[in-house]
Order: structure tokens, then C-alpha cells, then sequence
């Protein structure tokens, strides 16, 4: 049986040096616009009915068309892919930093949420068909899982370095570097292998319900916010996402070149990275959001110091996917990594539902932040290294793309959901302690407070959830141990010619 590992690129270590760096330019353009938006606001005389819509144009666009810009990857070709995308995210960004008003800047958004979904999963593809061989895949997938879950917290500091001393602008003239240097890199230096092409032809039905489906049920969640969970639009789109969605699943077990083969989602690994990994990314969305506010609104610090504040939690996720998850990977099994991962995760984030109005960062804030790094870093780097193995390399892409998907929903319910009870909490605290409050100021602030508390009380909830599920369904063997290539029973199911052509894969 070939293998893809018999045909080493020498240039695979500086290939993932501009992977890497277009990966963190994704990643953390989704949080460093949100330091930058009351300035953007005022600047540009953006109402506050419509402010959302600078995140939500982004969120749409990306989270709508990323199976889209999965199988575009396998068909078209990932690196082909992977510099147009960087090209177009440049483009956008440099007019959402020139904006004049708030239709442009609305309009650059939602473009670069386009390429955004051209990009990410055409860099995490190129990462899974680039490195086969176990040690260095999981090397490689150490350094990714790092900046994927490192990413959002940077976005904060770099936001607020950027927003305090220079103009909200460059939070957007930031990415040009980034996409310039990335795309000169993966034009001298990545390379695909050429086996790995799919040459159906587009799915064309499979593109209009999974878009539309997403779209929905993206939209829905962040209507949820201002209409509530029984409002009518919000009911309307998520019962239209279940039904274009069931659509999708119907047409994509009957056309002859899915635009999502079901065997992608099937299989129990894979399956149980995708379901985890967006239950883990639906708390850490909230944490990001709800420590924000209280650094800087309850604390009192500034957008640099809010921004350094998280940088404890940055080096435990380097730290947790680098030096522990990356050196494990090949010894024990990856549910061994992810579920004691996440848990850990959700530890932190318990330490973390104690903060109160005088709370002191050493003592309680560190420590909480330290662990929810090292947890979720620890978690990432196996997820981010298994929800690709094992798939046909024409598959890779849409594979890549699934994983983004399961993000990009997650960071999307994981903000209205907690909002919403968040918002709830608040309001019934304030309601209940009206009557013996000594300043208005004071029981704004305390319920504030609540109603983050409760909030998190959920995460940890929803992070135990996702360590179970990851024990549960991930029964994958270590990188290695045994056939390099022995395929799962599901994957075996749908034909031993595809299995020839597959990445050598983890053994059960």
C-alpha cells in the first residue's frame, strides 16, 4: 500500500511556519475586532441596534460557506486555495480599515468571513496531507492546536494594544502583514501532494442547503440575544436550519460527489472531535466575552492591561498543546489527552464562577486562567491532529472544514446562550435586591457580576459534557501502535479502493 509518509517534503518545517501564520491571522481576527468596535462605532456613527452586525456579517459569511471552502480546497487545490484565500482576506481587511461608513465597513467584513472560509480549512488541510509520519504529525499539530486555541486570547491583547495607542483602523491593517507573508511563503515554500486532488465535480445542491442551513442557524443564535429563545425570528431560523440541514443530510447520502461524504461525520473519532470540540469552544467564547467585561468594566482596567491580563491563559494553552499534549500524542490514546483536557478546563473555569467585586487576580483570576489554558491546550492539539487522520486525502479539506464549522457554531451558540442566561441572571438579581440596595452603582455592578457567575457555572457544565463525550466516543489507538495504515471499520465499510488511498491512520 503507498504512503503519502514515503514522500517527505524537506521544506514540510517552514511550510508550517506560514500555515501557522494564517491560521492565527483567523484566528485571532475574531476577537481583536471586538476590543476595537465602540471606537469603530463612534467613529463611523454605527447605531447600537446595528453594531452586532460588524461581528455577525463576519460569523455568517465564514460559518455559512466553510464546507463550501472545504471541498473548493479538495477540488481546486488546497495550496491553489490557501493563497487566494490569504490574498482576499488582505484585500478585505484593508478596506474594513478604510472604511468611511458602516455599510463599507459591514461589507469588508462579510467579505473577509468569505475568504476566511476559503482559508482555514484549505491551512489545516495542507497541515494533515504535509506531515503522515506519527511523531512529526503530532509535533506539527502541537504548534496548530496552539495558535487555534492561543489565538483568540492574542486577538485581545493586539486589539487593545492597538486600539489604545494607535486607531481602531489597524485592527484591521494588522492582517495585511500577516497575508502577505504568508502568501510569499506558500508560494516558495508549500507544496501538496498531487494524489491528494478530488476531481469530482462540485455538489452544487449539497453548497445551497449547507449554506443556507448554516447561515440560519448561525443567524438564529445571535437574534437570540435581543428577541429571546421563544421570539419569533429566532424559532423561524432554527426551525428553517433543521429543515434545510436534514435537506443537506438526505442529498449528501444520495448524489454521486457529496459536497460532505457522510463517512467524513460517521466515523465515531471523528465524530465525538467535532461534537467535543464545539461543545469546549461554546465555553470558551463565553469566558472570553464575560472576563472582558468584568476586567475592564468591574476591575477597571484598560484594553492593554485586559489584553495582558489573558496572557497567563496564552502560554498554558502553548504550553498544555506543545509540551504535553504533542509529547503524549504518540504514547497514549487520544481520548486520554482530550477528556482529562477538558476537565482540567472545566476546573479552571470553576476557579474562575468564585470572582466577585474584589476579586484578586493573583490569588484567584492566575490560577483559573493557568488551568483553562493548560486544559484546553492539552485537548486541542489531539482534536485538531485526529479530526483529519485517517480521512482519504481528496477528503482532507472538507474534513479540515468540519472542524472549523464545529468552532465557528459553537463560538456562535456559546455567545447567545450564555448572554441570554447571563442577561437573565442579571435581572433577577437586580430585581430581587432592589429594595435593600445602598447604591444604584454598587447593585449594577453586583449584578453584573451574578450574572457572569451563573453564566460560567454553565461553561463548567458544558466543559464536563465535552470531556464525557470525548471519552465516550474516541477509541482510536495512539499514532503508530500497530499497521500504520489500517483503516477504521467505518471508514473499511465504504470500500477497500478508498482505503488505499488514505493518510496512514490511528488503529483501534
Amino acid at each position: 500500500m503507498p504512503e503519502t509518509a514515503n514522500h517527505v517534503d524537506p521544506r514540510r518545517w517552514k511550510a508550517l511556519i506560514f500555515i501557522a501564520l494564517a491560521q492565527l491571522m483567523v484566528v485571532l481576527d475574531a476577537t481583536i475586532v471586538n476590543i476595537a468596535l465602540p471606537s469603530a462605532q463612534t467613529d463611523l456613527g454605527i447605531s447600537d441596534a446595528n453594531r452586532q452586525w460588524v461581528i455577525t456579517a463576519y460569523a455568517l459569511a465564514f460559518g455559512g460557506l466553510l464546507l463550501f471552502g472545504g471541498r473548493v480546497a479538495d477540488l481546486w487545490g488546497r495550496r491553489r486555495t490557501f493563497i487566494v484565500g490569504l490574498v482576499g482576506f488582505a484585500v478585505a481587511s484593508a478596506l474594513g480599515g478604510a472604511a468611511v461608513n458602516e455599510g463599507m465597513l459591514l461589507g469588508a467584513r462579510a467579505l473577509q468571513g468569505v475568504f476566511g472560509a476559503l482559508l482555514a480549512p484549505s491551512a489545516l488541510s495542507l497541515l494533515a496531507v504535509t506531515f503522515t509520519e506519527a511523531r512529526e504529525r503530532a509535533k506539527a499539530f502541537g504548534i496548530f492546536g496552539a495558535i487555534a486555541g492561543g489565538g483568540g486570547a492574542v486577538g485581545l491583547i493586539l486589539g487593545g494594544v492597538l486600539t489604545e495607542y494607535m486607531n481602531w483602523r489597524w485592527t484591521f491593517f494588522v492582517n495585511i502583514p500577516f497575508a502577505v507573508i504568508a502568501a510569499t511563503g506558500a508560494v516558495l515554500v508549500i507544496r501538496e501532494p498531487a494524489e491528494g486532488r478530488n476531481p469530482s465535480r462540485l455538489d452544487v445542491p449539497g453548497v445551497i442547503l449547507a449554506t443556507l442551513g448554516l447561515v440560519s442557524l448561525v443567524y438564529g443564535f445571535t437574534r437570540v440575544e435581543s428577541d429571546g429563545w421563544l421570539g419569533n425570528r429566532p424559532l423561524a431560523l432554527f426551525a428553517a436550519a433543521a429543515v434545510l440541514l436534514l435537506a443537506f443530510v438526505l442529498v449528501e447520502s444520495r448524489v454521486k460527489a457529496p459536497l460532505l461524504p457522510l463517512r467524513v461525520v460517521a466515523e465515531r473519532n471523528r465524530a465525538g472531535v467535532y461534537a467535543s470540540l464545539g461543545l469546549a469552544v461554546i465555553g470558551m467564547f463565553g469566558l472570553f466575552l464575560f472576563l472582558t467585561y468584568y476586567l475592564q468594566i468591574v476591575k477597571g482596567y484598560t484594553p492593554v492591561v485586559t489584553g495582558l491580563a489573558f496572557l497567563p491563559m496564552v502560554a498554558g494553552m502553548i504550553t498544555g498543546s506543545t509540551q504535553i499534549g504533542a509529547r503524549l500524542m504518540t504514547r497514549v490514546r487520544p481520548r486520554y489527552l482530550m477528556a482529562p483536557g477538558f476537565t482540567v478546563a472545566a476546573l479552571g473555569m470553576l476557579v474562575l464562577s468564585q470572582i466577585d467585586l474584589d476579586t484578586s487576580y493573583p490569588a484567584l483570576i492566575l490560577p483559573g486562567f493557568v488551568l483553562m489554558g493548560l486544559g484546553m491546550g492539552t485537548a486541542f492539539m489531539p482534536a485538531m491532529s485526529l479530526a483529519t487522520h485517517g480521512v482519504q486525502p481528496r477528503d482532507a479539506g472538507v474534513a479540515s472544514a468540519m472542524v472549523n464549522t464545529s468552532q465557528q457554531v459553537g463560538g456562535a451558540i456559546g455567545t447567545a446562550l450564555l448572554n441570554t442566561i447571563a442577561a437573565s441572571a442579571t435581572t433577577a438579581y437586580a430585581t430581587a435586591h432592589a429594595a435593600g440596595a445602598r447604591s444604584a452603582d454598587l447593585l449594577k455592578l453586583q449584578s453584573m457580576v451574578h450574572g457572569y457567575t451563573t453564566a460560567i457555572w454553565w461553561a463548567v457544565g458544558i466543559l464536563a459534557l465535552a470531556a464525557v463525550i470525548a471519552f465516550t466516543f474516541i477509541n482510536t489507538g495512539r499514532p503508530g501502535a500497530g499497521s500504520p495504515a489500517a483503516a477504521s471499520d467505518e471508514d473499511a465499510a465504504a470500500g477497500a479502493a478508498e482505503a488505499d488511498a488514505q493518510i496512514p491512520v490511528m488503529v483501534h
